[in-house]
């Protein structure tokens, strides 16, 4: 019985949520206490050439980023984005959601070298987002948790080309064609029916170490694998029993990327130290106001706006279980930028005006992430009808 509770507990999603919580929460008082030091220099301690950020962030994320490949996936074959008029629903909110808040951004620092911050609060961090939905557990519907994830994962992907191509010097144009090679590879693999997952393993990593060598975000390494596991296998033999790879993996990796992976990355990148910042004028501070309202205020308006427009032009509809009370909701965790946000930052502007933006970021994020638990929190859950 006891084991038998420990499972469950390793299975529910608000016990990793919590989790992630408490990581947080610790990186912020290590971040801003006499260990400081230690927490810092160990994150930017080298190994076999990257920090252990890096590897965090670039290496353990990625199997992250699998994971939500592989669940984008099996929505896409047979869940709530089947058809066009489901996926285009969270296409389209993610495309608001990253347009308003840069506008926001824009219009507040419109003078360079402020202008250059304005792909800052583009940005939703899909870990910490989930996290919060998995706190909330069984009162949000599972249709919202995919369209949060599909959502996120096209932001993200926006993201990347952004700074790819506004942020990033020339590619490694060598990896990154060295990868789509190995990406053909694994897809030639699934047409001829290979069921091992020993050479799909071998050439995902191999795809990945193109990625991280090419100036690409690697994660989208994971990304694009998981996209590519086959949903379905039709083993040989007499009987020709099928089975999913896909089903197969998330069940494999659910328990280290939510109970490990997960809150790891978030212990290495919630801890900002506030150190030097002056509260009496960051109010006033043109990038705090454009990151934070990009955040808190553009990202539910965008993502509200096009969601609307392509509703009410009929080309796409809820999912099923989902109100827009839900929408609204999600629309604010949408925007808790944190990871993707703090790494744009150091990108875009100068030391001098990192800790403006750093300290915008924390703030919007945290408060995005409470208004949206809270307005999911308090909507009527459906209780089903006994007949």
């Amino acid at each position: 019985m006891r084991l038998y509770r420990w499972v469950q507990f390793f299975h529910a999603e608000s016990a990793s949520g919590l989790l992630l919580a408490l990581a947080s929460v610790a990186a912020m008082v290590v971040a801003n206490s006499p260990l400081a030091p230690f927490y810092f220099e160990g994150l930017q301690t080298v190994i076999l050439g990257l920090t252990v950020q890096h590897w965090i962030n670039d290496g353990l994320m990625a199997l992250f980023f699998f994971v939500v490949g592989l669940e984008i996936k099996k929505e896409l074959v047979e869940g709530e984005l089947n058809t066009w008029q489901k996926a285009l629903l969270p296409a389209a909110a993610a495309v608001g959601g990253m347009l308003v808040p840069a506008l926001i951004y824009w219009a507040l620092n419109p003078q360079s070298p402020m202008v250059r911050g304005w792909g800052i609060p583009m940005a939703t961090d899909i870990a910490f987002a989930l996290g919060v939905l998995a706190v909330l557990g069984s009162r949000i519907p599972r249709s919202l948790k995919i369209f949060l994830m599909a959502l996120a994962i096209i932001d993200d992907l926006g993201a990347v080309s952004v700074i790819a191509i506004f942020y990033s010097g020339p590619l490694q144009w060598w990896a990154l064609a060295l990868a789509i090679c190995f990406l053909f590879l694994v897809w030639l693999l699934r047409t001829r029916g290979v069921a091992s997952s020993v050479p799909y393993v071998l050439l995902g990593v191999a795809v990945w170490v193109c990625f991280l060598r090419s100036g690409v975000h690697a994660t989208i390494a994971g990304v694009l694998l998981g996209l590519m596991t086959p949903a379905w296998f039709l083993s040989e033999g007499t009987f020709g029993r099928s089975f999913s790879p896909v089903s197969e993996w998330l069940g494999r990796l659910h328990v280290p990327v939510s109970f490990v992976v997960m809150p790891v990355f978030a212990f290495a990148n919630a801890g900002i130290s506030l150190r030097g910042v002056e509260f009496s004028g960051l109010l006033q501070n043109s990038i705090f106001q454009g990151v934070s309202l990009g955040l808190l205020l553009g990202k539910p308006v965008g993502i509200l706006l096009f969601s609307l427009i392509v509703t009410g032009l009929g080309w796409a509809y809820l999912p099923s279980g989902v109100r827009w009370g839900h929408i609204f909701g999600a629309s604010l965790l949408a925007g808790i930028g944190f990871t993707m946000s703090l790494f744009i930052s150091g990108l875009a502007l100068a030391p001098e005006f990192e800790v403006y933006s750093k300290t915008a970021i924390l703030f919007g994020s945290l408060l995005a992430g409470l208004l949206g638990a809270a307005v999911l929190w308090s909507l009527p859950t459906r209780k089903a009808k006994i007949t």
